[in-house]
């Protein structure tokens, strides 16, 4: 028999209050702030608008996290927030509770609403804590413009209402507010639908940019005019970006030269995440040279396409000499010298966190270019190697180079070809006799660790099968 947790008192408390809904508004000048919130959550599950419209403009924190009530963009409700938001806009004098601030649509402030209502907020994804952003009006000022965010996500499985309804209400209250939209993620989608949005914002708030759709060239520089605009843009992600055909190359090479240029617009940009970019192919130096700082991270993955002269100016690029994240997956490095590589590392040992040489299909002779430099990336916390051919003796030399690195957290490597049948499926006796045999040379090292082998197609579940080898 199931056991139900009984209310808590400010559960009970809240709906004692709403019986009665004029007498729960004229309350709300009263209540102790800590009640808002599960009042709040009440009457948004319980759809009274009037009460929404009254807590809104009564509320007693800085900011009123929305993004994670599912419900919300039923207009109806969203309407009520909105209309209460309408009557602070218009007064000269805000009410004496009302601290807010900042209305976040986005996806966060989870742990806000499950501080104040306990499990009231199932649905809530738990993500970091909203914060009163950095730009937010400033606190002694109440009348300052009120401060509105929102990410502009854009999908098959979501339709544009909500975002077209948040951008015209905040278009018509210009002055009175500010629309901040920090971050773009378009996910196969017609790119005209997504046009139609970009018209209506201030694009130079975007900080984060994710397109994943198969688009062509030509596609992909009618958006760079809209990139170039994201002047304070950090972190941009491309994924599956397509080449033409050979008949269209004069149409394909204008619209590159077009992404280039606007690409010498973005001077913060500190993160390049490219999945799939067969458009590269051949191209990539005249992309690197594009990039105006540092990078922080740099992700490359699924792209064996890369020719040798594009892997050599990747590794030589001086604007990856301060890299925290390197990330390379499905690269062909096979036959490639590693020792661009190798001084590529040597330069950012003293900032690498996390190194990731996944299925690039190296073997043995290649890792001992990089073994050396390996033991001098002292802040490295994360490391992958996974789904190479290695033989036994080299993971064990990985295991050696890598003993001194005190922050490594995550270390994944390949399961070594010796425990692999002609079919390719794993000989477990062997791969038994491997973990042990591996479990001494940790504990030969002396120093507490846990380490995981991979299976080949290690990134893929259904077939990837993890094997941990630990000393404690």
């Amino acid at each position: 028999m199931r056991i139900r947790t009984p209310p808590t008192l400010l559960r009970l408390a809240g709906e004692s209050l709403l019986r009665d809904q004029a007498s729960a508004i004229a309350a709300l000048e009263y209540l102790p702030a800590e009640l808002f919130p599960p009042l709040f959550i009440q009457a948004y599950h319980r759809r009274m608008r009037k009460v929404l419209k009254a807590i809104v403009q009564a509320w007693p924190f800085p900011v009123l996290p929305l993004g994670c009530l599912s419900q919300l963009s039923q207009n109806k409700l969203l309407k009520a927030v909105l209309d209460g938001l309408d009557v602070l806009l218009a007064q000269e004098v805000r009410p004496r509770r009302c601290k807010l601030r900042v209305l976040d649509f986005r996806n966060t402030g989870a742990k806000f609403w499950t501080m104040w209502c306990g499990d009231s907020t199932q649905k809530c994804s738990r993500t970091e804590p909203v914060a009163v952003h950095s730009s937010s009006p400033n606190m002694q000022h109440p009348l300052a413009p009120l401060e509105v965010f929102l990410d502009l996500n854009f999908n098959e499985r979501d339709g544009d209402e909500f975002l077209k309804y948040i951008l015209q209400w905040a278009q018509q209250r210009e002055g009175l507010l500010h629309l901040c939209c920090k971050a773009l993620r378009i996910s196969e989608v017609p790119f005209q639908r997504v046009s139609k949005v970009l018209d209506g914002v201030r694009l130079d708030c975007i900080q984060e940019v994710k397109v994943n759709c198969t688009w062509d060239l030509p596609t992909l520089g009618t958006f760079a005019l809209y990139l170039g605009q994201m002047s304070n843009l950090q972190r941009l992600s491309l994924s599956h970006i397509y080449v033409l055909t050979e008949e269209e190359e004069e149409e394909e090479q204008q619209s590159f030269s077009q992404f280039l240029s606007q690409m010498l617009s973005l001077r913060h940009l500190r993160e390049l995440n490219m999945d799939s970019p067969s458009f590269l192919r051949g191209r990539l130096d005249q992309m690197l040279r594009c990039l105006q700082t540092p990078l922080d991270k740099l992700s490359i993955t699924n792209c064996r396409q890369l020719t040798h002269s594009d892997l050599t100016h990747l590794f030589q690029c001086p604007n990856l000499r301060q890299l925290k994240f390197l990330h390379l997956f499905g690269l062909s490095l096979a036959d490639f010298s590693l020792e661009p590589l190798r001084a590529l590392l040597e330069a950012v040992a003293p900032t690498l966190e996390d190194l990731g040489l996944d299925n690039c299909a190296m073997v043995d002779s290649q890792v001992e270019a990089i073994l050396p430099v390996l033991s001098r990336c002292h802040q490295l916390r994360g490391f992958t190697i996974s789904e190479n051919n290695f033989s036994v003796a080299t993971v064990e030399k990985l295991l050696r180079h890598t003993a001194g690195l005190r922050s490594l957290e995550l270390e994944l490597y390949p399961v070594p070809l010796e425990c692999y049948r002609i079919q390719g499926t794993v000989n477990q006796e062997k791969l038994a006799l491997l973990r042990a045999e591996l479990t001494g040379v940790l504990k030969q090292l002396g120093q507490p660790r846990s380490i995981f082998l991979g299976t080949k197609y290690c990134h893929n579940s259904r077939k990837c099968k993890l094997y941990d080898v630990e000393f404690s």
